[in-house]
């Protein structure tokens, strides 16, 4: 069996490694290791949740432990590009993770965070900076940070940065840096854009692929459930109450829902919070780290969270609205079953949403078993109103009962009932002491 030492990596790396649960190269690691610590730029393409950061940072660290001095004020050795604030932390974090005992400085910039402190930080020099597009563009045309001296480029999740629009601050981004660089580009998906963005930043690349793109993890247990999209909230609850101290991530479609439904579960007693962009950076990193350290059972997220977040403890993903993106699906799902362990993804699919599933089921290429209802028929369909319908209601359908345009009761309406323990409402003090 391959260890991380035959893979020829420092002493120092070594050491950092035997404080974690990292034990042996995952096939991405294996194979991608030996060709970056020899200078190859890199295609990695893998599924989610296969290990890429360590693929790409330990032999970068490796690289960049050699040098031997630290870094020129302001100057950039390693750059590291992901779309998402909340990948990029989970990035530095391994990062740091890596380079305990060594004199290698990491820095993390992102949006939502204070564009002068980071200027500071940076002032000194970094060996790796992980950064979002924006705000490194920002960092760039204040002169806060120059790319002179990078020598390695790191494009992680480069079907999901073209997915929200980078391509253009890609582009940007590229002038800054030498042409003579080492460039790595990992991705879960392989569109045609990626093979044109393969073309122009990496030189002869070396081809590294461990699973066939949109392949989910294998280890997933998937299904879908037909339901009215009224219906949509009690079945969840009915689903989460199944497991109780398991952990589940729930994605909806849009920020608004996806709030309103997190609501909705704190009501009826679960310890449940919501991570979409509306959130501030603070907020989505304390929300994270308590669902990370098992003091939430629910995470509602949009899909801002469908990638790269490494959570071990989440076992079930529930579809609450379906993609709109099919590849979503699958990175969506690959938040459970991480580093080996099983997992349930279950999708709700309305009659609006055949056409999502079937998209999704394309990209699979097999059809996902039904686990609940029966598939729509085409009057139903025909008949759904669309997602964008729906907008102002709450989350699992038509207002309560007695509620007025904007959720208050209008005068003289009789109060609502309170939920009977029987329908697991928030009244019900065995649910309450249960959680």
């Amino acid at each position: 069996m391959t260890t991380f030492a035959d893979l020829g990596l420092s002493p120092k790396i070594l050491k950092a490694l035997e404080l974690t649960n990292m034990t042996t190269p995952t096939p991405i690691q294996a194979q991608a290791i030996p060709h970056i610590m020899k200078g190859a730029d890199l295609m990695g393409l893998a599924q989610t949740g296969t290990g890429k950061t360590a693929a790409f940072g330990l032999p970068l660290l490796h690289r960049l432990l050699d040098i031997g001095h630290p870094p020129a004020p302001r100057h950039v050795r390693a750059l590291v590009l992901a779309p998402t604030r909340e990948l990029v932390s989970q990035i530095a974090e391994n990062f740091l993770t890596f380079t305990k005992g060594t004199a290698v400085k990491v820095t993390m910039v992102v949006g939502g965070a204070s564009l002068n402190r980071q200027a500071d930080r940076l002032a000194k020099g970094s060996d790796v900076l992980v950064a979002t597009p924006g705000r490194l563009i920002d960092l760039l045309e204040r002169g806060a940070v120059t790319l002179e001296s990078c020598g390695y480029l790191v494009l992680d999740e480069a079907d999901h940065m073209l997915d929200m629009g980078f391509i253009h601050s890609l582009r940007k981004i590229a002038k800054y840096i030498p042409q003579h660089r080492q460039t790595l580009l990992f991705s879960a998906t392989m569109p045609n854009d990626i093979e044109e963005i393969s073309r122009t930043y990496l030189r002869n690349p070396v081809r590294v692929q461990v699973a066939p793109p949109g392949k989910p993890v294998e280890k997933i247990v998937q299904g879908v459930h037909y339901i009215p999209n009224g219906d949509k909230a009690k079945l969840l609850e009915s689903y989460l109450l199944k497991h109780p101290g398991e952990q589940a991530l729930v994605f909806g479609r849009t920020k608004h829902g996806a709030e309103k439904l997190y609501k909705l579960l704190v009501a009826w007693g679960f310890k449940a919070s919501s991570i979409h962009g509306n959130k501030s950076q603070n907020h989505r990193d304390r929300t994270l780290t308590e669902f990370r350290e098992g003091q939430l059972d629910v995470l509602v997220a949009t899909d801002v969270a469908a990638r790269g977040i490494d959570i071990p403890g989440v076992r079930h993903v529930y579809n609450y609205d379906m993609p709109n993106v099919p590849e979503n699906y699958v990175h969506r799902i690959g938040r459970t079953a991480r580093a080996g362990a099983e997992g349930n993804a279950i999708a709700f699919c309305s009659p609006a949403e055949m056409g999502e599933l079937q998209a999704v089921e394309k990209l699979l290429k097999k059809t996902i078993p039904v686990v609940g209802g029966a598939a729509w028929a085409a009057a139903d369909i025909a008949a759904a109103p669309k997602p964008a319908q729906n907008r102002g209601q709450r989350p699992g359908g038509q207002r309560p009962q007695g509620q007025g345009k904007h959720g208050q009761r209008p005068q003289g309406a009789p109060k609502p009932l309170r939920p009977s323990s029987k329908t697991g409402g928030a009244s019900s003090p065995a649910r309450q002491k249960s959680r």
